[in-house]
């Protein structure tokens, strides 16, 4: 089956090609974006959001950014360090991949899950 995508989230994509290959996956009602394997950015209702750590997430709100947050099946709103860009990145090409990569680098910091071998 096909995953069917928007026009917001195409629209993104194409802004982030210079990036390289971004693969996007359907998730619980909003799309994830994988810069190669690394999960880096979360769309949803049309505001793009990318993760953010220990790093980084001082600039986002220096900017006084928030982050995203989301209803929990008990009605508590639980919150993610993923952040949506400033205002001024959203037309100015490359202010919006300086912030997109702000992504991209705190997700290679980010610990990777690992397998345990078997056998």
């Amino acid at each position: 089956m096909a995953t069917r995508r928007n026009e917001y989230v195409d629209w993104l994509c194409e802004r982030l090609a210079p990036l390289g290959g971004i693969r996007v996956r359907r998730m619980f009602g909003a799309y994830g974006l994988y810069s190669g394997e690394l999960f880096f950015a979360i769309v949803s209702d049309d505001v793009f959001y990318v993760k953010a750590d220990a790093l980084s997430v001082a600039e986002f709100e220096r900017e006084g950014l928030s982050p995203f947050t989301y209803a929990m099946k008990d009605g508590s709103q639980q919150s993610l360090r993923y952040y949506p860009l400033p205002e001024s990145a959203i037309d100015d090409d490359l202010e919006f991949l300086r912030w997109a990569r702000k992504g991209i680098e705190a997700a290679l910091r980010s610990p990777r899950k690992t397998t345990p071998p078997t056998g």
